[in-house]
């Protein structure tokens, strides 16, 4: 029988292969630790996911202070690529790096298909 950590990469490599834009999946505690990846080798899971963590807390904090909501998503764009940041649940956060071309509104809904799934393995 295969590990959640197994499934969980195994969903995050099918988010992958169903979107070219995608480039890179992570799913992070909100403490900051790396539950599941498919990350390029030469990427420091460490640090992309004490950074994930804390980029969600602040986008909850800010949502929460300016009266937004609940926060579903945190996005960064750069010149030269794209991060979305969406929780799964109350635990974890999905960490998905796209290419700069990227459709955000195809990425995202691809996103929100994974997390209904991750949740479920939580």
């Amino acid at each position: 029988m295969r590990s959640r950590t197994e499934m969980m990469v195994d969903r995050l490599r099918d988010l992958q292969a169903g979107t070219q834009d995608i480039e890179a999946s992570a799913v992070v505690s909100v403490d900051g630790l790396i539950m599941a990846s498919s990350l390029p080798s030469g990427v420091d899971e460490d640090r992309i996911s004490a950074m994930s963590a804390a980029m969600l807390s602040l986008g909850d904090r800010i949502a929460v202070e300016l009266k937004r909501g609940t926060l579903e998503q945190v996005y960064i764009k750069g010149s030269d690529g794209i991060i979305v940041l969406m929780a799964v649940g109350e635990d974890a956060v999905l960490t998905v790096l796209a290419r700069e071309s990227a459709k955000l509104g195809l990425i995202i809904h691809d996103m929100k298909r994974a997390v209904s799934d991750l949740e479920r393995l939580l």
